[in-house]
């Protein structure tokens, strides 16, 4: 690599180092533009067939930074049709992967609520009524229909079961075998180096600072990474994605106002499941309506499941880990997962705005890819193929100015990269899904009536409904539980809550009838017991915590509290004078907390008050 250089102050004395590309975070979509990148790099003689402009004589010096302790990092068990991904795989074989297994069969089931204990609106109960009427002339069992029909935007028919994790981690040894790129996990980039407005590079995290970021003993300045072009992969929560959209704001129209919580847990499924590898279930209407759930087969009866809780779901108590367990305790569910044990478990923030959560894709020195940049698409239930074609079109649109000797400018990168995308399957889906979930701002049978319109008309009806900033869709404690619990004992248990210290959800839940959570060790345990069992919190110390609360005036007088509510560790909890209190031995790193706030940022409308700031740590576990 060239030579480091230093940036001297009064204060500090702060390294760089130049390459031509630096890539934030490791996910699939820097993932496909290594992988196609790095096939380019050299002639078959060794030589190199796009030159350094850092190192002459050399081919491109790539980096790449990411902020989980590998590249194994990544949440989530996924079903993908994966087009693009085995398009840069000729002749590879993907259930070859661990943990990767072909579709097999797919279902797509409605739950009824067994115990009558979730919100449900007049027209689902009268539904429901009628396909329990129904039942003996409709797939109904244990409380569940299956739906004889999967609608052609949704099926996953000749794709994939993959563990991301596991995934991640086999494209990175592809990658990192080529000898042309280096991946450096355990590496945050706190934000980007900018020249003017263009982008000029990255600087990594400091080290050896106290919890407030003030430098202690052993401090160490995070080294600036100056790059001809800057590839921002970092997701939806990426400090430096986030920090570009502050500057540059957003496309007209254009806003990031939609979101869910993904949580999940791998699992050992027992011997008489009868599931065969790559099953594939689809899940809507239980623990709560708004919550849609995911079950995928991997070889050896390993199983990954969970739910997604979205922005749009307005319970001020909603809690991802609690609605997991009794999602899993449904009937039509717990008949295999009954006798199961826990293999790992984790959560994951999904930017679900896609087209229209679309920032500005390139400028001087940059450019964006996968789901931070809106790639993510909802009407299909699909993100990772998508993220990973952006990053495709990245490195070909790369490949094409750098044999042409062109810099990275944002008039080149349009050409290159935009135009590709531009005119691609992922812009013409992508504007086919832009409005398909505005239905849901309206309610949950308006949602599936919007996602329907928008899927069979190819996106040319829908029902349009602008989203409203994640913090506005909160509704009060009295609110959203009127009718259910009177609000003197509103009152009581919230009193109680806060002298104990704890959370709201499980009062509030066992007085809308919730059944108790049996936990017996092996699949269902104790949230706590969940962040030992079902993977490792990793939180080296010497570093600033990544979570603040902007305002702690603003947060004395919020009474929703969401923040505490969802938070996938329970790293965030209640605190003195109602301010809560951040323990980052127990972040997971799901970012969920930056949205689930009801409290706006007065200098910034479209924020909360809530920090998320690069930082080390998260679950660790492969088999995410």
């Amino acid at each position: 690599m060239a030579s480091l250089q230093s940036d001297s102050t009064a204060h500090e004395e702060r390294q760089s180092m130049d390459v031509d590309i630096a890539c934030v975070g490791f996910g699939p979509a820097t993932g496909g533009f290594l992988t196609t990148l790095s096939k380019r790099l050299l002639n078959d003689d060794g030589t190199p067939a796009l030159e350094s402009r850092v190192m002459p004589g050399m081919p491109l010096q790539v980096m790449c930074y990411e902020r989980g302790d590998d590249t194994g990092f990544g949440v989530s068990g996924l079903v993908t049709k994966a087009d693009s991904i085995k398009a840069s795989f000729p002749g590879v074989d993907l259930s070859e992967i661990p943990m990767a297994a072909a579709v097999t069969g797919e279902k797509l089931v409605y739950l009824l609520d067994p115990h009558g204990a979730s919100r449900r609106s007049r027209t689902l109960r009268a539904a429901d009524s009628v396909i329990k009427g129904a039942g003996f002339m409709l797939p109904f069992k244990d409380h569940g229909f299956a739906l004889p029909y999967i609608p052609g935007f949704m099926n996953k028919e000749g794709g994939y079961v993959l563990s991301i994790g596991q995934f991640t981690q086999w494209v990175a040894s592809q990658v990192m075998a080529s000898g042309t790129v280096q991946v450096w996990p355990g590496t945050p980039a706190v934000k980007p180096l900018f020249e003017g407005d263009k982008v000029a590079g990255i600087r990594l995290i400091d080290q050896g600072a106290d919890k407030l970021g003030n430098p202690v003993s052993g401090f160490m300045p995070g080294m600036d990474i100056k790059a001809g072009l800057t590839v921002v992969g970092d997701g939806p929560v990426g400090a430096v994605g986030r920090e570009l959209n502050s500057r540059f704001g957003f496309p007209d129209g254009h806003s990031q106002r939609e979101w869910a919580v993904g949580m999940k847990v791998v699992v050992d499924l027992p011997e008489s499941t009868g599931l065969e590898p790559g099953m594939v279930f689809h899940t809507f209407g239980y623990p709560e309506p708004e919550i849609f759930g995911f079950f995928y087969v991997h070889p050896d009866r390993i199983a990954s499941a969970g739910i997604f809780v979205p922005s749009s779901f307005g319970s001020p108590v909603r809690t991802a880990y609690r609605y997991l367990q009794h999602w899993m305790r449904h009937p039509y569910l717990w008949r295999f997962f009954e006798g199961a044990r826990m293999r790992s478990w984790g959560a994951k923030t999904l930017q679900e705005s896609g087209k229209r959560g679309e920032p500005y894709l390139v400028g001087d020195g940059f450019a964006r890819i996968g789901e931070g940049s809106g790639t993510t698409n909802a009407l299909t239930g699909s993100g990772v193929d998508e993220a990973w074609e952006s990053g495709v079109q990245l490195a070909e649109g790369v490949i094409e100015l750098a044999k042409a000797g062109k810099p990275f400018t944002k008039e080149n990168l349009d050409a290159a990269y935009v135009e590709r995308r531009r005119n691609s399957r992922l812009e013409i889906e992508s504007k086919i899904a832009e409005k398909s979930r505005d239905g849901f701002q309206r309610g949950f049978v308006s949602g599936l009536i919007g996602m329907g319109l928008a899927g069979f008309s190819k996106g040319k009806m829908s029902i349009h409904h602008h989203p409203a900033r994640p913090q506005d869709q909160v509704r009060t404690l009295e609110d959203y539980f009127c009718g259910r619990i009177a609000p003197s004992e509103l009152r009581r248990l919230r009193q109680e809550c806060e002298k104990n210290g704890t959370p709201l959800f499980d009062a509030v839940m066992k007085s809308c009838g919730w059944p108790e959570i049996p936990n017996d060790g092996r699949l269902f345990v104790s949230h706590q017991d969940a962040l030992l069992l079902g993977g490792k919190v990793q939180a080296p110390g010497g570093y600033a915590d990544h979570v603040v609360f902007r305002n702690p005036e603003l947060c004395k007088s919020c009474r929703a509290r969401v923040c505490v509510e969802l938070c996938s560790g329970q790293a965030i909890m209640p605190g003195d004078e109602g301010i809560p209190v951040f323990d980052r031995e127990k972040c997971i790193h799901c970012g969920a907390c930056l949205w689930n706030c009801s409290v706006s940022n007065p200098d910034a409308p479209e924020k909360t008050n809530v920090s998320f700031r690069a930082g080390t740590g998260g679950l660790h576990s492969s088999e995410n």
